[in-house]
């Protein structure tokens, strides 16, 4: 089944930092069946903390989301992400196909 990541940027820290992984995280995507469905588009939040941004990834299954998250592509350039903001990630399966 279908699983989502789901990046909500709480807070940037350092821009520079950040606008390196947004140069960067593109080419983790190559070799990964991934669907972008949402990228820092205009958002309402209705509930809970504001937020900068979201996005939101679909991959066929949590373990090829996974493999992408863990690969060491993406390991190597989620560190800019780390020092450039403040996220919340999240990983939901979605429901079976009928």
């Amino acid at each position: 089944m279908a699983a989502y990541f789901v990046f909500i940027r709480e807070h940037t820290t350092d821009k520079t930092e950040l606008d390196i992984y947004e140069s960067l995280a593109p080419t983790t995507l190559e070799g990964h069946k991934i669907s972008v469905l949402a990228h820092y588009g205009k958002h309402q939040v209705l509930e809970g903390a504001e937020a900068e941004g979201v996005v939101i990834a679909e991959f066929p299954t949590a373990r090829e989301a996974m493999a992408w998250y863990d690969s060491p592509e993406y390991k190597r350039v989620r560190e800019h992400r780390f020092r450039g903001a403040e996220y919340r990630a999240i990983l939901v399966e979605g429901l079976p196909t009928q």
